[in-house]
């Protein structure tokens, strides 16, 4: 059974009514259907107490997955108030912590991890004969992991495994597809209309005054409970505070609504308002899917979400706030529609509406993926491709995740260990399993204090306020631990989930603390640090110099802490939580570490380094020894006894960058260069080229062997560079070089002049013109082939002429210089005709 088949909706009630004939027939005939229910169209909750006597079910269990603890207490109550009675019944429901299910349960609402943990622990689900996935287009990274798991069983296990993927606003053909070409039943059009509002919100306006106005105008001009959608906690408690000055009128009701918050405070959101009165619920995504909030009429969206995103650079994952999708902001509109007509206010302009993204960024392309890369190994996964996924996981991310494991010892050659088991069964993120893990085993001191810093470092900021809080972890942890600490604008709620969760996390590895607060012993910073180190091996931090509060990261990024904190002092930090930015991360979280400790613990990742290399401040080489961990060094020294070929190479090195010009460049040195440059441009099969590139890029081969013991340019100076360039001669030309590119030229007064070869194409000879009296051809080099160019000097030698033709110069150009010369110059010769003249070096001698 394929394709898509529509049902029309009925009247005014949940649409998700009029599918289930549909829905039963179509699993009846197949093992899997897509359910798509528009935005606002009811609770797709109605279906499992529907199916509970279908025979294919035969008595088995259903399971419906929801992506929230909230939700998932939520549709666990209803179902159960449906069929007259409590969860732990017919319906019950299993989160994190907290669990209501008896021999009699046939429905169990369970969140996307406990999911997970069901299909490792038993890959067949026996007893269960249908998967629900509700609000799939959440695109949770928990959600694409047990669908991609459940899959596989019934492929290889469970055949008879019925699946049901449900959502309003789903990419339905990739689904279909993903489940084997499943039928898609879908309801269109909402119950009712909602009439859409758009309100530009300035740039420099706060989503905060915006949404509070929003609700103001909302509460005079229209009917019905009001849903405001901001995107945290800290947004929600402004907006709160907004309405409170002016009060709003005494029949509303301000209520927040987020996953933090305790169960009764949740629960007093989601219940209609009683007769003659109203309530506002500030909410954050939670309310866009996962609830149903009865009474809602008007929807003020304020177009923004939080979300995690992963930084692949740091390793690290953070809170993001971004503009919602499309099909998210058409999602939160529905809920003003669902018992009656509604109203949207969007914050934001139509113009800016089309800009919107599609769809949000499925989580599995911008996560973490250290649990997911555990999960995979253990259930044997090598290679990610072998399961069916909506969007595989990048395979960058999924390396980098699976060298954390290996760090933290739960992969070996990429394969599970049995500490890798035992991390994925902690049900918490691997780093944290691996702290509580270790420090467990280490006594139940450290053990406890393990499991409160883990709950600590799950929850989200313990102290409330605008800006960045203090850094300061073991102030944080003595503040859990009851130590006796004050810390202005903590959290009072957070506060009590974080005790919570540390006594669940003592339950669950079993340690046995007693006193836990109230002893008044103070947290010592450093010990907090030392656990630290078990969780992120990764993010050592260590102080650079001239900045107080900058440090290096041990992967190599500089972070920074503000100056005037004390942790900026520290030599070494542990850094728990960062907020990546484009230049240096700030550290949010930290305590500080002892060398020891870190020695102690990862000293398999210590490397000891020998170092020789070039240092150009001091034109030397530098030996060190260094102990270093990733990019910090922890200890350096000099290094007694280098090796010989390493320091030849480090100044080959330095003499490279530096350039040429640094060597101790003698004149015949330098004019050897420029001779066998012009045989080169002469005969280039039989000379070699010495251009510069050449010679620096040879280095090690014609100067390397005559540098030993040398450390620095200055030591340079007893090198001598002209024998070393002519062993770089072919064999038998040393020679002809100087017979074809001879040093010097003589001249009639038996003078021996150098020439000048910078042009290799023409050799210059710069002589006195009464040197060559009687010299009627201009003199040749290159055996004849190339006639010098004469710089013809005064007796100043000051050129008065340049040619390369004397013969030519003694007929047409010596009578013009010798008329502008001789009254100049007197005392020297200047015969009438130079080629019969006698040539001197000097003035005439006086008779």
């Amino acid at each position: 059974m394929t394709g898509v088949a529509s049902v029309p909706s009925q009247g005014g009630a949940p649409p998700v009514l009029a599918i289930l004939p549909a829905l039963r027939e179509a699993l009846a005939a197949g093992p899997s259907v897509v359910l798509q229910a528009p935005p606002g169209a009811g609770k797709t909750t109605l279906v499992p107490p529907a199916l509970l006597h279908e025979p294919w079910l035969a008595g088995q269990r259903m399971i419906l997955l929801e992506p929230r603890r909230v939700a998932a207490r939520a549709a666990a109550g209803w179902m159960a108030a449906a069929l007259g009675e409590v969860p732990g019944g017919r319906v019950g429901y299993r989160i994190r912590g907290e669990s209501r299910v008896g021999p009699s349960t046939r429905i169990e609402v369970v969140t996307e991890g406990i999911l997970t943990r069901m299909l490792q622990d038993d890959p067949a689900l026996e007893g269960v004969g249908l998967l629900l996935f509700d609000e799939f287009h959440e695109r949770n990274l928990q959600g694409d992991l047990g669908l991609a798991l459940a899959l596989q069983s019934r492929e290889l296990l469970r055949p008879d495994l019925r699946i049901v993927v449900m959502s309003a606003t789903l990419e339905t053909v990739g689904v279909s597809a993903l489940l084997g070409d499943a039928p898609v039943l879908s309801t269109p059009g909402r119950s009712f209309p909602v009439e859409i509002h758009y309100r530009s919100r300035p740039r420099t306006t706060r989503v905060e005054a915006s949404a509070a106005a929003a609700v103001r105008v909302a509460l005079e001009q229209d009917q019905g409970d009001v849903l405001v959608f901001l995107p945290g906690t800290g947004e929600i408690r402004r907006t709160m505070e907004a309405l409170g000055d002016p009060p709003l009128p005494r029949d509303v009701d301000l209520l927040p609504l987020h996953g933090s918050l305790p169960a009764e405070a949740q629960d007093r959101a989601l219940r209609p308002s009683p007769p003659g009165r109203r309530r506002v619920v500030l909410s954050t995504d939670l309310a866009e899917t996962s609830v149903t909030l009865d009474g809602v009429r008007v929807v003020v969206d304020g177009g923004l979400a939080r979300v995690p995103r992963f930084d692949p650079r740091s390793g690290m994952t953070g809170l993001e706030t971004v503009v919602v999708s499309r099909s998210s902001a058409e999602q939160r509109a529905g809920r003003a529609g669902r018992t009656a007509p509604g109203r949207c206010y969007r914050l934001w302009t139509e113009g800016e509406q089309a800009a919107l993204p599609e769809r949000p960024v499925p989580e599995i392309l911008d996560a973490d993926l250290a649990p997911l890369a555990l999960e995979l190994a253990l259930r044997g996964v090598g290679d990610p491709q072998e399961l069916r996924w909506m969007d595989p996981p990048p395979p960058g991310t999924l390396a980098g995740a699976r060298d954390l494991l290996a760090d933290l010892g739960a992969l070996d050659g990429g394969v599970i260990t049995p500490h890798g088991r035992a991390m994925a069964a902690a049900g918490v993120h691997p780093r944290l399993a691996h702290l509580i893990l270790v420090a467990v085993g280490e006594g139940s001191e450290p053990g406890g204090v393990a499991c409160d810093l883990a709950a600590l470092l799950e929850e989200r900021e313990l102290i409330r306020g605008e800006g960045f809080a203090d850094p300061d972890l073991p102030l944080r942890l003595a503040a859990v631990r009851g130590e006796g600490v004050h810390i202005p604008d903590l959290d009072r709620g957070v506060l009590h989930r974080v005790r919570a969760e540390g006594v669940r996390l003592r339950k669950r590895f079993g340690v046995r603390e007693g006193g836990r607060r109230g002893r008044n012993e103070g947290i010592d910073p450093y010990e907090v640090g030392r656990l630290l180190l078990l969780a992120y091996p990764d993010r050592v931090a260590m102080a650079r110099p001239g900045r107080r509060g900058a440090v290096r990261l041990s992967g190599g990024r500089g972070a920074f802490l503000p100056p005037e904190h004390p942790l900026a002092g520290a030599d070494l930090l542990v850094a728990a939580r960062l907020m990546g930015g484009t230049g240096e991360d700030r550290i949010l979280l930290a305590a500080p570490v002892r060398e020891g400790d870190i020695r102690e613990r990862m000293g398999s990742r210590i490397q000891r380094v020998e170092r020789v290399e070039w240092d150009p401040r001091t034109q030397a080489v530098s030996a060190t020894r260094e102990e270093r961990l990733g990019a910090l060094v922890l200890r350096s020294g000099g290094l007694p006894d280098p090796d010989p070929e390493a320091v030849a190479a480090a100044l080959l090195e330095g003499i490279r960058s530096a350039g040429l010009e640094v060597l101790p460049w003698s004149e015949g040195a330098r004019g050897l260069l420029q001779r066998v440059a012009f045989l080169h441009n002469l005969e280039p099969d039989e000379w070699p080229e010495f251009t510069t590139e050449g010679l620096l890029d040879t280095l090690p081969v014609w100067l390397g062997p005559w540098v030993g013991g040398i450390r620095s340019l200055a030591g340079l100076g007893g090198v001598d560079l002209e024998p070393i360039l002519r062993g770089l001669l072919p064999p038998g030309s040393r020679d002809r070089l100087d017979r074809l590119a001879p040093v010097t030229v003589e001249v009639p007064t038996g003078s021996r002049i150098t020439l000048d070869y910078g042009d290799p194409a023409a050799p210059v000879l710069a002589v006195r013109l009464q040197e060559l009296f009687g010299l009627a051809e201009t003199p040749r080099v290159g055996g004849g082939r190339v006639p010098v160019t004469l710089h013809l000097l005064s007796p100043a030698r000051r050129p008065v002429q340049v040619t390369r033709d004397l013969a030519s110069f003694w007929r047409s150009g010596y009578a013009e210089v010798r008329k502008e010369l001789r009254a100049r110059y007197p005392k020297h010769a200047w015969p009438d005709d130079p080629l019969q003249a006698t040539p001197v070096r000097g003035p005439r001698r006086r008779h």
